[in-house]
């Protein structure tokens, strides 16, 4: 998987040149820079060049090989032309190991995506009965995400083109919740693999979400901004301690809560959850990570790279604790991932991605994600680890931040009536 940095992205080739005047028309991230058709590229007076290189490294950062992205572009051969080459000149001219050049060869499905498509496989929750202020958003299941009834498309840069708006609702059609489709409650996590042949338990999960004054009081420290082009890698200053719900004051918010930044699991969970960042920003949501310990050097590879959303360091672990039910969430390497079948199975498809990783830190604390609606709305969805490597459903994902935006708009729309 490509890097999100700017930097990365756009290397030494043809659009260094043009790196400030994509940031100040608002293509200032790697996510929605990948968005841009002739139309956009058109008016700012692109040259064929810069076109053919944005395609290039485009299609290699959504099948991880950014690596040959300089040598290609300075071919100065178009994105067609290079898909022709037979085999033996990918490997000639540009040094591209044999599986590499399958994976580029094949056309019809980027190789960057979701390694768990897991929605089908989650387990049927329990839905609290507790006041809506005080814990869930839905008590029903929500409806899909469609283009008729979705969100307006705006975007707060520029004027959004129309075919920037239609690639959007495309996106959002990819992950609609199909028909038939039992919503597995806003408590979601894969069912316990057997370990040992039955001789070894999973730790259970909880049934409920977490109520919101599990984590709306905690103290966290805001390590990173959200990433925009030419930012230094990493605030130099440390920002004072704040309370988690200044984080969703006033926009919804998801919080992805990582065993490890160093983990390629979590990497690669990050990395296709934030390289959807254009639709999460369509629909008014932001992306935080966040971590249970403090390592810098982990921080840095980690932002950009990886994630370009804002990274808050939870350092008494509230928010880990909230996904256990009040205590931490953890599993043995041996028990948890060696007699797992599931977790190998996780490892080896985050493996697949060809991310860099390492064993730095504390890897036994259990993760998950919380969607949190603004101010003081609640938490709309939990997903649990239960396995080492198990990620949150993107449909399931999207369908609640859509629910959220159209809940809002309906306050809104409300709001404006009485006043009138």
């Amino acid at each position: 998987m490509g890097s999100f940095s700017m930097e990365d992205f756009v290397g030494n080739g043809a659009l260094k040149a043009i790196t400030s005047k994509l940031m100040e028309d608002g293509w200032d991230d790697v996510p929605t820079l990948k968005l841009m058709n002739a139309e956009d590229m058109n008016s700012l007076n692109m040259t064929q060049e810069q076109k053919d290189a944005l395609e290039i490294r485009s299609y290699l950062h959504d099948r991880a090989l950014m690596q040959y992205a300089d040598h290609m572009e300075a071919s100065r051969k178009c994105l067609p032309e290079l898909l022709n080459l037979s085999m033996g000149d990918l490997s000639t001219h540009f040094g591209m190991k044999r599986g590499h050049v399958v994976r580029f060869m094949d056309r019809m499905t980027p190789r960057a995506v979701d390694p768990l498509s897991a929605s089908a496989y989650l387990t049927p929750r329990k839905l609290t009965s507790e006041p809506l202020r005080n814990n869930s958003i839905y008590k029903t299941r929500p409806s899909s995400i469609n283009s008729r009834g979705g969100p307006s498309m705006t975007r707060s840069s520029v004027k959004p083109s129309v075919a920037y708006d239609i690639s959007i609702e495309q996106s959002m059609a990819d992950f609609k919740i199909k028909d038939g489709h039992v919503f597995k409650g806003i408590v979601a996590s894969l069912p316990a693999e057997p370990r040992a042949c039955g001789c070894v338990q999973p730790p259970p999960v909880v049934d409920n979400v977490a109520p919101l004054s599990a984590i709306e009081n905690v103290s966290v420290q805001k390590l990173t901004p959200e990433y925009k082009v030419g930012m230094e890698r990493l605030v130099k200053s440390k920002t004072p301690p704040m309370k988690a719900s200044e984080l969703w004051r006033d926009k919804p918010a998801i919080l992805l809560c990582l065993r490890r930044p160093g983990c390629i699991m979590c990497r690669a969970e990050a990395h296709q959850l934030y390289s959807r960042k254009p639709i999460f920003d369509a629909i008014g949501v932001q992306l935080f990570a966040v971590i249970h310990e403090h390592i810098e050097p982990e921080v840095k590879d980690f932002w950009p790279r990886y994630w370009g959303g804002g990274v808050v360091y939870d350092r008494g672990m509230a928010f880990f604790k909230a996904l256990g039910g009040g205590k931490l969430l953890k599993d043995k390497f041996i028990s948890g991932f060696l007699l797992n079948p599931q977790a190998i199975a996780n490892y080896k498809k985050a493996k697949a991605t060809g991310l860099e990783h390492n064993f730095k830190g504390e890897g036994e604390i259990k993760g998950g994600l919380f969607i949190v609606g603004r101010g003081k709305t609640g938490i709309a969805y939990q997903f649990i680890e239960r396995n080492f490597g198990d990620w949150a459903p993107l449909p399931e994902v999207l369908d609640i931040c859509n629910q959220l935006q159209n809940q809002q708009n309906q306050s809104e729309s409300v709001k404006l009536s009485q006043k009138d």
